[in-house]
């Protein structure tokens, strides 16, 4: 499955491309073998050395530039939702951890289906870690994913909570901690990340006795982030830049907050520069991520949204800030029911993820044998994920995502009947949550407002 050498892989693209050095002349991207194109998202995943994974990895990227694919900023229809030009949907931003290939195929299956081109893929720093996923191989996997299902058209990839760690900020290590971020951005942005969402709402303190001085260093280093961004991106390329009000899974956003946070990131930024501001605004309306788990490791289906809140938001984030609306975290677990009610209330981008990898651990075509020696290495090597009052059903619930990175080739490697089982149930779940966000038909919109330059 996997290519040995960058001759293999110049050999494979013969009849849809001829490598010369490092030129890539593509002559008919649909004379490409669907099975290459599965060799070379396995090769740019689990390449032997770092020149055959990124040998793939150039191609698949170049392939699908041909193809029409390509890295894109969701900023400017988001600025056009800001101004009223286009609007009614709420664009599902989903996480792949697991098994990303078939993953990203369903959603790209799902969203071709559906005539969707309103909908973004993206990779949290912290799962980055636990996936062993960095950005140049998630790009990748989920370019090669697009050439494989015969997507057209802008592919919107996020950095998801580009996060600073309280510990390590309130310490010793707050530049090194910094820095990491900084560099992580660069990374992101070098692999096609067009879209990063800033999250120093860890260091929003409540305890202040002000709005402002609450959010004085959040809103100071997302400044200083944007700002960075804005230094570092490709030449024709705003990026889409998010903010964050609130941690999520903590107290419920409101207006007040959101003002704050707006007008002293405002300030702060001009302070630092004529640049372009922020897209979207993320909030707490009283969701968490993962879910709330029962003690029979089951999710609770009774976890009440504010809504009022979240249309409040929305509403003032546009007609206050030119923002496309605000963005809903946390929100994969809750009951099918739920969705449609994003759209209605203006969220403009919602955030996807658990609910995914539960149907991957859960669904009946997953190796039963595979998934006992992945819980087996989780109770020797996930201990800090075990709280005191937790059962043993709740810790693997929480836990079971770190199983993903060490186990990340064994599930790629499911015998394809059982992968194919998998994949239709989440296309199955991927077209009904588009449906219910309304992005059905709205690759016009994004052709329209989107531009896609070449980088």
């Amino acid at each position: 499955m996997i290519f040995e050498s960058a001759k293999q892989m110049a050999d494979a693209v013969r009849p849809a491309a001829a490598v010369n050095g490092d030129q890539l002349t593509v002559t008919s991207v649909a004379a490409l073998p669907p099975d290459v194109i599965d060799r070379l998202a396995w090769t740019a995943a689990f390449g032997a050395t770092a020149e055959v994974k990124g040998t793939a990895r150039w191609l698949v990227r170049s392939l699908a530039a041909a193809a029409g694919v390509r890295p894109a900023s969701i900023h400017d229809l988001y600025v056009a939702m800001g101004q009223g030009a286009v609007g009614g949907f709420t664009v599902p931003a989903i996480n792949v951890r697991a098994m990303a290939y078939d993953t990203a195929r369903a959603v790209i299956r799902a969203a071709r289906t559906l005539d969707a081109g309103a909908f973004i893929f993206e990779i949290a720093r912290s799962e980055i870690g636990y996936t062993e996923q960095r950005p140049h191989e998630y790009a990748a996997v989920l370019f090669a994913a697009a050439l494989r299902e015969g997507f057209r058209g802008p592919l919107f990839i996020q950095g998801d909570h580009v996060q600073t760690n309280a510990k390590k900020y309130n310490s010793p290590e707050r530049d090194k901690e910094l820095e990491t971020l900084r560099a992580l951005i660069r990374e992101e942005i070098a692999a096609g990340f067009y879209n990063i969402d800033i999250d120093t709402s860890t260091l929003v303190d409540l305890d202040k006795p002000t709005l402002d001085e609450q959010q004085e260093v959040n809103v100071s280093l997302a400044a200083d982030f944007a700002a960075f961004i804005r230094r570092v991106e490709p030449e024709g390329v705003t990026v889409s830049v998010g903010g964050e009000i609130g941690e999520v899974g903590g107290k419920n956003s409101d207006v007040h907050e959101l003002h704050a946070y707006m007008q002293g990131f405002n300030r702060k930024l001009k302070a630092r520069g004529p640049y372009v501001g922020l897209s979207k605004i993320s909030v707490q309306t009283g969701t968490a991520h993962g879910g709330f788990i029962n003690p029979d490791g089951t999710v609770r289906t009774d976890v009440k949204i504010d809504l009022a809140t979240l249309d409040e938001l929305s509403r003032v984030a546009r007609a206050d800030y030119g923002l496309g609306g605000a963005v809903q975290h946390g929100a994969s677990t809750l009951p099918p029911d739920a969705f449609d009610a994003f759209p209605r209330v203006g969220a403009c981008e919602i955030h996807l993820a658990t609910d995914f990898q539960n149907m991957v651990y859960e669904h009946p075509q997953f190796p039963a044998d595979l998934k006992a020696e992945m819980y087996a290495w989780l109770r020797e090597h996930a201990t800090e994920e075990r709280k005191p009052k937790d059962t043993e059903e709740q810790f693997l619930y929480k836990a079971r995502k770190k199983a993903l990175g060490p186990f990340k080739r064994r599930m790629w490697g499911i015998d394809a009947a059982r992968r194919a089982a998998i994949g239709a149930s989440l296309e199955e779940r991927f077209t009904f949550l588009m449906t219910q966000l309304k992005i059905a038909g709205t690759a016009g919109a994004v052709t329209q407002c989107v531009g896609v330059p070449h980088v």
